[in-house]
Order: C-alpha cells, then sequence, then structure tokens
C-alpha cells in the first residue's frame, strides 16, 4: 500500500494521468486512503502546487472531496494554486466547491490573500467571480485585502479590488488594529502610484485619522524625509489634479510648510534647548553673577559722583529679565507637551513669539550683566555711542523686530482673507 501511495504521488508530480489510471486499477480505493490522512498532503496539493491542470482535473473527476482538504499548514490544494497563479487549477477547482474560496490557512489568510500579495491578477478574477464576500474578510492584524496590496507593492491588484467592490466607501477607508486605512499605509511606505491612485478614488477620505488621532499628512510629515515627499503632499492636498504653475521657491508659502516640517521633526530639539535655558534662568536668579546683588559704590557719571541705588536698580533689571526667559522657556515646554496641533499657523506663530521673547530676554539679561560688572570695574559705560556692541545690540533687536513683524503680518493677511471669503460665502448663499 505504502508503495502506492509513493508512486501517486510520482504521478502528480509528473502529471501523468496514464500512471493514476494504472494505480487506480491496482488499488481502486487509493483516493479514499488520501482521505484519511489528516494534516498531510494529498496528490491534489502536490498537483495543484506544480500548476498541472489535467492531473487536477482527473483527480478531482475521481474524487471531488479531495478539492477541500488540508495539509499541516491548513493549505487547501486551492490556497496552494492561487498562490502560485495556475489560473487553470483555480478554475478547475473551483467548479467542484467553490466554498475553499472562505477556508483560512495557519496565517489566517484567503487564497484571494495569497493570490493578491503575489500579484496574480488572473486567479483573483476567478476569486472575485467565485466568492466577492471574500474581500470582506480581514486577515490577521486586522488587515483587509487592501492593506495586504499596500504591503505587497501590488498596485494592479489593488485597482482589481477597488473596482469590483460596490459600495467602496466604507470599506476602502476601513482601518486595521491601529487605525491606519490603506492611505496611511501608502504614504508610510512612500507609494507614490499608489498613493494618486487612491486619491483619485472620490471614496477616499484624506482626513482620516488612525487610532492615535494622524491623518495621512501626519504620517508624511513624521516620516523620514526624501525626493517623493514633495510630491506625496501635493497628491495629498490637491488629489491628482496637474499641479499648476510652481510658486517661487523663496516664497513664504514655502518657508511657512518648510518650517512646518522642521518643527515638528526638530520638536524634540526645541525642547531640549528650552529645557536649557529654563535651568540656565533658574541658576541665575537663585544664584547671580558675582557682585550683581552686593553693594557697591559705582560712579554714575563722569564728575565721580557716587549712587548706592545703581546696585539696586542694576539688579531689579536683571531680575526682570531673567524672570521673563525662566517663563518663557517653561512655556514653550507646556506648548510642545500640550498636544495641541502645533502645525497650526497660530500655534507656529505663538510658539515662535515665545521663542523669541525667551532668547530676547536671556540676551538682555546678559546684557545688563556685563554693563553692572564693567561699571563697577572701572566706572566705564560699554554702551555709549560709538562703541560696536551697541550697533551689535541694535542690529540683534532690528533682526528679531523684523521676523516678528514678517510673520505676525502674514498670519492677519491669512485671518482677513479667511473672513473675506467667509462673507463672500454667506452673500451668495444669501442672494
Amino acid at each position: 500500500m505504502e508503495q502506492h501511495q509513493t508512486k501517486l504521488f510520482e504521478a502528480a508530480t509528473q502529471n501523468s494521468i496514464t500512471s493514476l489510471q494504472q494505480l487506480l486499477i491496482d488499488d481502486p480505493l487509493i483516493l479514499e486512503r488520501a482521505l484519511v490522512n489528516r494534516f498531510n498532503e494529498t496528490p491534489l496539493h502536490v498537483a495543484a502546487m506544480l500548476g498541472h491542470v489535467d492531473f487536477v482535473r482527473e483527480i478531482i473527476g475521481l474524487q471531488p472531496q479531495l478539492v477541500n482538504e488540508l495539509n499541516s499548514q491548513l493549505y487547501s490544494p486551492l490556497h496552494l494554486a492561487a498562490a502560485k497563479g495556475h489560473a487553470g487549477v483555480v478554475k478547475a477547482l473551483l467548479s467542484v466547491d467553490n466554498h475553499a474560496c472562505l477556508g483560512r490557512d495557519r496565517n489566517e489568510l484567503l487564497p484571494l490573500h495569497l493570490a493578491t500579495t503575489k500579484g496574480h491578477i488572473e486567479a483573483m478574477k476567478l476569486l472575485l467571480e467565485a466568492r466577492p464576500e471574500a474581500t470582506m474578510v480581514k486577515a490577521c492584524g486586522g488587515e483587509n485585502i487592501l492593506h495586504l496590496c499596500v504591503k505587497s507593492y501590488r498596485l494592479e491588484a489593488l485597482k482589481l479590488i477597488v473596482t469590483s467592490l460596490k459600495p467602496v466607501v466604507d470599506f476602502i477607508n476601513c482601518g486595521d488594529n491601529d487605525g491606519n486605512t490603506v492611505l496611511h499605509l501608502a504614504v508610510a511606505e512612500k507609494q507614490v502610484e499608489v498613493v494618486k491612485y487612491l486619491v483619485s478614488v472620490s471614496a477616499v477620505q484624506v482626513g482620516m485619522k488612525n487610532d492615535d488621532g494622524l491623518t495621512a499628512m501626519d504620517i508624511l510629515i513624521r516620516s523620514r524625509r526624501d525626493l517623493r515627499d514633495s510630491e506625496i503632499e501635493y497628491l495629498l492636498k490637491h488629489g491628482d489634479k496637474p499641479a499648476k504653475k510652481k510658486a517661487k521657491k523663496n516664497s513664504w508659502n514655502g518657508l511657512m510648510k518648510k518650517h512646518a516640517v522642521w518643527l515638528e521633526k526638530e520638536k524634540h530639539i526645541l525642547m531640549v534647548v528650552a529645557s536649557v535655558i529654563a535651568t540656565m534662568a533658574f541658576q541665575a536668579g537663585v544664584n547671580p553673577p558675582d557682585g550683581l546683588w552686593k553693594k557697591h559704590d559705582v560712579p554714575k557719571n563722569a564728575t565721580g559722583a557716587i549712587d548706592p541705588n545703581v546696585t539696586l536698580e542694576y539688579s531689579t533689571k536683571f531680575y526682570i529679565w531673567n524672570t521673563i526667559a525662566f517663563i518663557s522657556s517653561l512655556s514653550i515646554i507646556l506648548l510642545l507637551t500640550s498636544g495641541l496641533p502645533i502645525r497650526r499657523r497660530l500655534f507656529m506663530w505663538i510658539l515662535m513669539v515665545i521663542t523669541w521673547i525667551t532668547i530676547s530676554a536671556i540676551a538682555v539679561s546678559y546684557l545688563i550683566t556685563i554693563k553692572y560688572l564693567r561699571e563697577i570695574e572701572g566706572g566705564h559705560d560699554p554702551f555709549k555711542v560709538g562703541d560696536p556692541q551697541v550697533y551689535t545690540l541694535l542690529v540683534w533687536f532690528l533682526l528679531m523686530f523684523l521676523l516678528l513683524v514678517c510673520h505676525t503680518v502674514r498670519i492677519v493677511v491669512k485671518l482677513f482673507k479667511k473672513l473675506r471669503n467667509g462673507c463672500i460665502k454667506c452673500t451668495r448663499s444669501l442672494c
């Protein structure tokens, strides 16, 4: 008997129908015994995997129950034929019993899943026609068949599934166990062509959020930057419409986009900087520079007049500006850890203003200390007209002022445009 079983498998391997018929003459129950061997490979598994259509048709005609037999990996013959892309074998097996379309293997995958991940379009068409509901069955991790298409880089398979689904709205926006839609995955994998196709499908919701509250655009911003990001960003914002005339590279729009990307990716660095400034300001507050809060007789003018209140005046100024730097740096830390949408222009502007105040306050504290220490040493005023330090200070404050004004004007103009557009829409709706 064992020798007959060996010859049966050899016949399946060689696609020899003649050998099969001879074995059936010698042992009419040889195919019945194949049904008894649970969790073992059957001759039909071997023939289906190798794509021997004629042998498959012959054996299922004699023993159709072999179609639903499973091997040790819970693969049915249909699993193996679909994974290998043997469309003829898939068609023959489905003609006997298409229930195997819904059978799961050890990895909880259907034959349609295996054909999809391998990109076998013809086999997919046959499976979809036999059991359309197989597309709704999720794999492990809550992934549907569209997720598998993207993870396997199968654009044509994705298009076939989307066009065969009716309706497609809920399914194409369905998330996995982490809430990631197929668009989230495509953006994370930087698959430009897939993103381009998905945004062209009207049912796809570009602003859909995953369980972490992230949209596809958020995924793009948080990912490692490369040359494809600008195209993906355009697709997410404008769909698959052709790009109009590009704006100048140095436009404010481009600067703000670059700033948004920089801010999102370098947020932890800004956190470290703010923490360092807060530490410096705290240490300077509880342990001020030597002599700043001590009583000295400081000459106030060239005549040598002494004013003992000068020390108190300098220490008060230093205390005020150092406190501003300390509170501002703590505000930056609070804003970065608050979970607010820092990418929004308003919050970016607020963070920029606070950062500007923090750095300027630290600079002023430093200048106050230097001025005081130089005065008590020799009565020399380091900030008189003509001193290089005066011009350096003026340039610093001018630069900070210009940056603040430019960003503020841009924010105001943006808000004004939105208000104007809103008024126009309201007027049109009333008319």
